[in-house]
């Protein structure tokens, strides 16, 4: 199925970066809302900065996000020095293909990180990245309905 992601995780902090490596992955392209950050807060917690400051380590990180409000955009630009890409328009590869360009890569070296089968895997998948799927970051503060719009967009992935 086009949908099914390479990797499903629990969450970001799952991600194995020496296994990444070993198949040649240079960069890793986060989703922002509910990957990276609890959606709409604008802030990262401590743990996911150590995080993908330790991933910078090995990799070129960049935040993918479909989010257009450029005041949100530039108050995360601030707490970070990730390069972040906004109005993607996931599925869409336009701003996927050129990041990869940005960081002189080909698709195959990067990996795309998200919660959304049919924004982000999708994405990832048509631009022939290896992608990895996880749960959303703040699940535990999602409303009943947000949790269960999640649960029917994975059925469109088989594990």
């Amino acid at each position: 199925m086009r949908m099914r992601p390479d990797y499903n995780l629990n969450s970001i902090f799952d991600i194995n970066d020496a296994e990444l490596l070993n198949k040649g992955i240079k960069c890793i392209f986060f989703d922002l809302d509910s990957t990276v950050m609890q959606s709409k807060s604008g802030k990262f917690t401590e743990e996911t900065l150590k995080f993908l400051n330790k991933l910078s380590q090995n990799f070129k990180i960049a935040i993918i996000s479909n989010n257009c409000k450029k005041h949100y955009i530039n108050k995360i630009e601030e707490n970070c020095d990730i390069k972040i890409y906004s109005n993607a328009k996931k599925p869409d590869i336009k701003v996927l293909k050129q990041a990869c360009r940005d960081f002189d890569i080909n698709e195959k070296e990067a990996v795309m990180v998200g919660d959304r089968p049919l924004t982000d895997i999708l994405a990832g998948k048509r631009a022939n990245m290896m992608t990895i799927l996880v749960d959303s970051i703040s699940k535990d503060k999602e409303s009943r309905l947000v949790r269960f719009v999640r649960f029917l967009e994975r059925l469109t992935i088989k594990k």
